[in-house]
């Protein structure tokens, strides 16, 4: 009962344009900090790279190529199963079970670093990887290196992406912006010490990203651990984070499959520029071309997490009319900024290539790139903050099945056929993915438009509030917990 009586006052407001007012500053204010702490984050890989990029041609694709394989094998992977915690610790804290978020995180740091360790021998292993798959073998040995210098980023990475979903659910923002600022700001001057003044080259470019990971680690750790804003949910360590490790593994494994489909046909793009006629230019552009992608895809990525996170409040507080509400207001919103950055995507396009190389051919060619850039990044905008009403709803695995015909049915075998088969080259492989962009955009507009938003909120009151056997797990501060569906503690 309780539900429907906090819904009615939006009920007799919601055609107001003060309801809509409202919720566009509440995104907003969401947005604009964690596009900062995306671009920020994601600034550490990009300044190594442009670094690296003024050690010469094979030094550039070699740490491209490392970066694109550490993004396949490994980033994506934790970026993935960590956003699980976006439906988790976001519904949670709709429904006021504030404890739970920082169990969640912790159950999600262990698994992690569970998985980390596999992927770290892959990492170590890089050249011999790539040579297999047909990499040319001095790129491969130069990405080696690099891959093997950066190995401590994978964990530090894996960790950082749970103490953003832990914060972001609780509409934390502005102390993960400062964090991510005082890294990315460190990082430029290691950078500059690692690799010009100790001569490390492409090593340091690569040490430094290690270092800066974990700099941002330490100083959200920090913050979560002294700060009253997470009293509420951070309650110290619990054994309570071992349990139920298996639901979270379910709805993680969609959340990483959904993911990564996506980063990997990116990447899998870049991989496949190794293979065509002049692989070091082709490579070279392709993985800048990859880079501005994802800067510019921050933006997104920023409104993705905003509506992740207000929907998924929404949903947990029993409110589905508001969360509707959100994904009406974030679709408009994609649409303003999707236009004002194509439109400066194409403004630059003859001068942004500088910040990469000074080679001209490969200024040149990247010039001719950017209005493709221009329109993929346009359509990329709308699946990505549809991609986060997915998450917030919980429906990671429908989005997994999705992304699969989307990328690997459409897209890459476009993207091949232009390439090799019609001979267009690199722009051919780019061209391949806007299809792809296409259909993943319609098939998740079409299930977000055909989601029960009242059926949504009604599932989740049933699976807290369905009667079942409790059992005493706990006690705290004098209080008895117990557990009675495996997700949420119940204060007895």
């Amino acid at each position: 009962m309780g539900r429907e009586e906090e819904e009615l006052p939006l009920l007799t407001q919601e055609r107001g344009d003060g309801v809509v007012f409202e919720e566009v500053k509440k995104q907003l204010w969401l947005a604009g900090p964690l596009i900062c702490v995306s671009l920020l984050q994601y600034s550490l890989q990009l300044v190594s790279i442009m670094f690296v990029g003024h050690l010469g041609e094979l030094a550039l694709s070699g740490a491209s190529m490392a970066n694109s394989f550490a993004t396949v094998t490994g980033f994506s992977l934790s970026m993935g199963m960590a956003s699980a915690l976006d439906t988790l610790c976001g519904q949670s804290y709709g429904a006021k079970q504030y404890h739970m978020l920082g169990i969640y995180m912790q159950r999600a740091m262990v698994i992690l670093m569970l998985v980390c360790i596999p992927l770290a021998v892959i990492w170590v292993n890089t050249g011999s990887i790539l040579k297999a798959v047909g990499q040319a073998p001095d790129i491969a040995e130069e990405a080696e290196v690099y891959a093997r210098f950066m190995l401590p980023s994978l964990f530090g990475y894996a960790l950082l992406q749970c103490l953003v979903r832990f914060l972001q659910t609780q509409n934390i923002v502005f102390p993960m912006m400062m964090s991510s600022g005082i890294a990315s700001l460190i990082h430029v001057l290691m950078c500059w010490i690692l690799v010009f003044k100790l001569e490390l080259g492409s090593k340091g470019a690569a040490l430094a990203n290690a270092i800066s990971y974990w700099n941002n680690v330490v100083l959200l750790v920090f913050y979560v651990k002294f700060s009253s804003s997470c009293a509420k949910t951070w309650t110290g360590f619990s054994r309570e984070a071992f349990h139920d490790m298996l639901a979270f593994i379910k709805l993680a494994i969609p959340s990483a499959v959904m993911v990564c489909l996506e980063m990997w046909s990116f990447e899998l793009i870049v991989l496949l520029s190794g293979l065509l006629p002049n692989p070091k230019l082709e490579t070279s552009v392709l993985s800048i071309c990859l880079d501005t992608a994802a800067v510019i895809w921050m933006i997104p990525s920023g409104l993705s997490g905003a509506v992740s996170t207000r929907v998924s409040n929404e949903l947990g507080a029993g409110h589905p009319r508001s969360a509707r509400l959100s994904v009406m207001v974030v679709l408009v919103i994609m649409i303003i900024v999707g236009v004002l950055v194509g439109s400066v995507l194409i403004w630059v396009r003859n001068i942004w290539g500088y910040a990469f190389s000074n080679d001209v051919e490969v200024v040149e060619y990247l010039a001719t790139m950017m209005p493709i850039l221009a329109v993929s990044n346009f359509i990329d905008g709308f699946q990505c903050v549809l991609s986060g009403v997915v998450r917030g709803c919980g429906s990671q695995k429908i989005g997994a099945y999705i992304n699969l015909g989307a990328y690997y049915l459409v897209g890459i075998p476009c993207a091949v056929l232009l390439a090799f088969v019609l001979h267009v080259g690199g722009k051919g492989l780019w061209l391949g993915i806007i299809p792809a962009l296409m259909v993943q955009g319609i098939l998740l507009l079409s299930l977000t438009i055909h989601t029960n938003w009242d059926a949504q909120v009604k599932a989740e009151a049933q699976e807290e509030e369905a009667p079942k056997v409790l059992c005493i797990v706990a006690r705290r501060g004098g209080r008895r917990w117990a557990r009675g569906d495996g997700i949420f503690l119940r204060d007895v």
